[in-house]
C-alpha cells in the first residue's frame, strides 16, 4: 500500500487549496479513506474521511462547510478541496487508510495560511 500526497503551499487567509492522495497497492474503492493534520506542537487530528463505494462524508466540526473530501476510484484518488482558509488550518495534512487491519499514512503535504 502506499498513499501519495501533493497540492500543498502557501495561502493567504480566504483562499483555497485543493490536496490530492493518490492510492496504490489495494483495491481503493473497497476501503474508506481519511485526512488528517498535525499542526506544530499538537496531536494529529481527524479532518474528513470518506467511504468506499458511496462517498459518504464526515468532517471535524472546525473545517465543516469550508472543506470537502471526495473520491474518484477510477483514478485511486481521494481529494480535500479547502475553502476560506485560516491561519490555524496551518498543518502538514495527511492521507490515511486502514486495508485488512493496518493502518496506511502517507508521508504528508505542507499546508501554510498566512498573509
Amino acid at each position: 500500500v502506499q498513499l501519495v500526497e501533493s497540492g500543498g503551499g502557501l495561502v493567504q487567509p480566504g483562499g483555497s487549496l485543493r490536496l490530492s492522495c493518490a492510492a496504490s497497492g489495494f483495491t481503493f474503492s473497497r476501503y474508506p479513506m481519511s485526512w488528517y493534520r498535525q499542526a506544530p506542537g499538537k496531536e494529529r487530528e481527524l479532518v474528513g474521511v470518506i467511504s468506499g463505494a458511496d462517498s459518504n462524508t464526515n468532517y471535524a466540526d472546525s473545517v465543516k462547510g469550508r472543506f470537502t473530501v471526495s473520491r474518484r476510484n477510477a483514478m485511486n484518488t481521494m481529494y480535500l478541496q479547502m475553502n476560506s482558509l485560516r491561519p490555524e488550518d496551518t498543518a502538514v495534512y495527511y492521507c490515511h487508510t486502514e486495508v485488512l487491519g493496518r493502518v496506511y499514512w502517507g508521508q504528508g503535504t505542507q499546508v501554510t495560511v498566512s498573509s
